[in-house]
């Protein structure tokens, strides 16, 4: 029997050597992408079956990746691998056309496991994450009007704003973006502008009922 043929995108190189070294006994990681130009490059030369995605890169990120190229290699499965739990990233790539989101702190076998399992046609979620899929169908979740929300924010307004939901000083969420506490403090005021809400307790759970932290 072939091997699985997988692609690695992810803008991490330490990263993608590490999985590719948990996987490399069990399928055909035929190659690897940093951001969104070059994952769609890859994938349309290689055709690989699996492409391991992860869904924030430089350039639009996974969704971006998935938006050129879906219509045009159907063939191809997306399984998200990502840091982020958050109930917007999971929809969104689902959404997109993704057939499954597991989070980086799988085991090697597990993700072994989960790629012959999307590439098999089956849908596959670390276990917390298969709650917001489930949840979204079944409308307990707004998800046009948590897209419509979030929408209004920037890339790294979102960062600042899960940041700060989750309880970080100023100070810690300068120190885990690298930007000062001034630009910290401006994109704070920008999201709760933007959002309509009064301080860092609103913001806190306007977050939490959209389970964005």
């Amino acid at each position: 029997m072939n091997q699985l043929r997988v692609a690695i995108i992810d803008d991490h190189a330490m990263f993608r050597t590490g999985v590719r070294a948990e996987i490399s006994a069990a399928v055909d990681v035929v190659g690897e992408a940093e951001d969104v130009d070059s994952a769609v490059q890859i994938i349309a030369d290689l055709r690989p079956d699996v492409v391991l995605l992860d869904v924030h890169m430089p350039g639009g990120g996974g969704l971006e990746v998935i938006r050129r190229l879906n219509l045009r290699h159907a063939t191809t499965t997306y399984l998200a691998l990502s840091v982020s739990d958050a109930a917007e990233d999971v929809i969104g790539i689902i959404r997109a056309g993704a057939r499954g989101y597991v989070t980086k702190n799988i085991s090697g076998p597990d993700l072994v496991a989960a790629i012959v399992r999307v590439a098999a046609g089956d849908a596959v979620f670390s276990p917390r994450l298969a709650g917001f899929v489930l949840d979204a169908f079944a409308g307990t979740i707004e998800v046009a009007q948590v897209d419509e929300d979030l929408d209004r924010l920037t890339e790294r307004e979102r960062e600042v704003m899960r940041l700060i939901a989750r309880g970080y000083a100023y100070k810690e969420v300068a120190k885990e973006l690298f930007i000062s506490i001034k630009t910290v403090e401006t994109h704070v005021s920008s999201v709760l502008r933007k959002l309509q809400l009064s301080s860092r307790h609103e913001l806190t759970r306007w977050a939490n009922d959209r389970r964005l932290i």
